[in-house]
This record gives C-alpha cells, structure tokens and sequence, in this order.
C-alpha cells in the first residue's frame, strides 16, 4: 500500500471497529466542513523504529517510555493505535493475553534484532560465537521456543571462537566478573517473572554468553533513548533487547549478526 494511503486506511479501519453496522470497504465519514475524518493518533515508543517508521510516514503520534506503555494508551482510548514491534504484539495481545481486546493491522516495516556493544569491542566477536554454537547444537532453537519465537530466529554463520585480547571488551568484562546487560521491560525478549527475575530470549542468550565467558550477569534497565550514552560510559556492556538494526544503530555500536526477524505493526482495539 502507498505510504500516501497510510493514515486513511487505518482511519477507515478504526471506524470500522468502534462504528456499529459499519460495513467492508467504507470511507471515513465527512467532517462539517467537507474533508475526512481526522487521522489517528498513534502511540509509539520514544527512540524506536515505530517512532522511526512514524514519523517518515508522517502520522501524528506520541511518544511514550515504552512499548507497554503505548499498548496501555490503546487499551485506556488516551491514543487510538500504537506501532509495535510484532514479536511483543504476538506475545502481549488477543486471546488469553494481557490486552485480549486489542487486534494487530497494517505491518509496516520489516527489519531485524541484533544485539549492540561499543565501538570495536571484541564482545561483538564473542557473542557472535556463542550465538552461532548455540544455533548448531540446537540451544537457540529451544530457548526461542520457551518463547514462541521459533519462527522469527534468523540461521546464524558459523563462526570460529575469536582470541581473547589483553586490552578487549571480554577481558575487561572476565576481569571485573559480570557482565553487565541494559535492557527495558519488552516480552517475549526481557521480562520478569512472577518471583522478579529477568527471563525472555534475549536475557536467556545473554545469560548463555555469560556462562561460557565464566562471570556473573547482571541486568540493568536503561532510559532507551540513552543506550549509547550508556555503553560508552561502561555502565553496560551491551544491549539486548530486541534492538532493531537500523542504520542509526549500527553507525552508532558494534552490532552482533541478526538473530530474529521482526517487523513493525499497528496495534488497533479489537
């Protein structure tokens, strides 16, 4: 669909869903003044690729802390839609979920996760091979799984086991004894459960990486628009949190190959 379309289509959709008896294929009604409805509103998380995808489709919308937090602006009428990324809206609404009323539309973007370090560091390298053993004997594949994000996994290269520099990122990390993992509150990739501990894909291949350097983890939850500011200042040593590789991001980090496919969606009520 024409990008110039966007906003009128999902207006027609909105209208479809909250209008009683409003049938397939109708237009927006007019306005007093002769024009169409106004377009909606869109709740999108502040600094990701749906606020990215947003704005370059020119809708209006508002940005919000997080992703939960612009399904909530749905859920509650304070926003008429919300862009997501679609592993969350497969994980968090429709039947048997926290937003049962809550339906996905239109996808607007098709993209992938990665996970990010700081410039040159010899981190990346590693997770690279841990992600590319864990693919072959199969332990990626379960954990994604656990999650119900088997079908989104992206096949991971072989990659040899990289030597350990003295001055490096995992020397650095190996020395002090944990590795240190920014993230936001974001199912099925970080999330708590019910005793408060950190799960989800990206936490479970975060804590695998740190079991083969031999350190403890620690999962700390950063401001996302801020998350180069935090790895340059080494208050984390990498993000992993269903991070989108755009050209932004990877100008920006040493970015690790991609591990799951994702895509950018509109959340709509149901």
């Amino acid at each position: 669909m024409k990008k110039k379309y966007l906003a009128l289509f999902l207006a027609a959709a909105m209208g479809c869903s909250l209008l009683a008896g409003c049938g397939g294929g109708e237009t927006p009604e007019p306005t007093e003044d002769g024009g169409e409805e106004a377009a909606l509103i869109y709740a999108v998380e502040a600094g990701s690729a749906g606020e990215a995808v947003a704005a370059e489709e020119g809708l209006e919308y508002n940005s919000v802390a997080s992703q939960a937090d612009a399904l909530m602006e749905v859920a509650s009428g304070t926003s008429d839609a919300a862009i997501i990324d679609l592993l969350m809206a497969d994980a968090m609404i429709g039947e048997g979920t926290s937003y049962p009323d809550l339906v996905t539309g239109e996808e607007l973007t098709t993209e992938e996760y990665g996970a990010g370090c700081r410039q040159d560091s010899d981190l990346t390298d590693y997770i690279n091979w841990v992600l590319s053993v864990a693919y072959a004997d199969g332990t990626m594949q379960t954990i994604a799984e656990t999650y119900k994000v088997g079908a989104a996994l992206v096949e991971q290269p072989e990659v040899a086991e990289p030597e350990i520099a003295a001055d490096g990122d995992v020397a650095y990390i190996q020395d002090k004894g944990t590795l240190v993992v920014g993230i936001t509150d974001f199912a099925p990739m970080d999330y708590k459960d019910e005793s408060g501990a950190w799960i989800g894909f990206d936490a479970d291949m975060a804590k695998l990486v740190a079991e083969k350097l031999g350190v403890e983890i620690q999962f700390v939850e950063i401001d996302w628009d801020n998350k180069i500011m935090e790895l340059d200042s080494k208050n984390i040593d990498v993000v992993w949190n269903g991070m989108t590789l755009t050209a932004e991001v990877t100008a920006a980090m040493n970015c690790t190959n991609a591990y799951c496919n994702n895509a950018q969606v509109v959340v709509l009520p149901g």
